[in-house]
């Protein structure tokens, strides 16, 4: 448990890191951090661990904390900045998808002797995979959505209630979703809602435990420094 307890604070506080440079070279770096943490989720996603209890893939606590960077985006930069985040990271795990397909069926050379150990690793079924690219462009959509509409109704005021309320409910979306079209009917439904249990475990988690960081960040932006959250309309 003191492992996870570090890899969640470790990813954390580089999330925040991250936070504070996008201060200075604006939302288009954290458009990029957060593709690289898509994609490094779709990849840690290939282990399965224990989080106490709980049978969760690997790539979970990345995957959560990105919604860290969606709803900072959203609060600091405005609406249309954690669109284009959602598109890029889209893009990104799509690239993926179908480039690791790609290599996989590439003919190795004679002498190399791994091909098996790289689809094990790499490889996914097609139910994975689209459930994957589904759940993630529905979720994160919602997760903005419901940030922005929060915002309008609450100013500047009610951080941890955007946080929570946008990134709680879309969690939840994105692995009803994701466990739906992934493993219904391929293993029983038990032990699907013992996955979908676990993931959201973590996942709600991870969405209290993040709060503090968006707070730390909002004292270090000021508003004449960002691009004005003037998106409402489009929300």
């Amino acid at each position: 448990m003191m492992l996870i307890l570090l890899w969640i604070a470790a990813t954390l506080a580089a999330t925040t890191l991250a936070l504070a440079f996008g201060r200075k070279y604006g939302a288009s770096f954290l458009v990029a951090v957060y593709a690289a943490l898509i994609v490094m989720a779709n990849i840690f996603a290939g282990k399965i661990v224990m989080f106490g209890p709980w049978t969760v893939p690997a790539g979970v606590i990345v995957y959560g904390v990105s919604f860290l960077l969606t709803d900072a985006l959203n609060e600091f930069f405005g609406y249309r900045f954690a669109k284009e985040a959602i598109l890029g990271g889209f893009t990104a795990s799509l690239l993926l998808v179908i480039g690791v397909q790609i290599v996989i069926a590439w003919e190795p050379a004679g002498f190399w002797q791994h091909q098996e150990a790289l689809e094990t690793i790499l490889g996914s079924t097609w139910r994975i995979a689209v459930g994957s690219l589904v759940a993630f462009l529905v979720s994160q959509n919602w997760d903005i959505y419901v940030f922005q509409w929060l915002k309008q109704r609450t100013g500047s005021g009610s951080l941890w209630l955007r946080n929570i309320g946008s990134t709680a409910t879309s969690q939840t979306i994105d692995t009803l979703l994701f466990c739906t079209i992934a493993f219904a009917g391929s293993m029983p439904w038990p032990a699907v809602w013992g996955i979908i249990i676990g993931q959201l475990m973590v996942k709600l988690t991870i969405a209290l435990v993040d709060t503090p960081f968006l707070y730390i960040m909002r004292a270090f932006y000021r508003t004449d420094e960002v691009t004005p959250n003037t998106e409402a309309d489009n929300a």
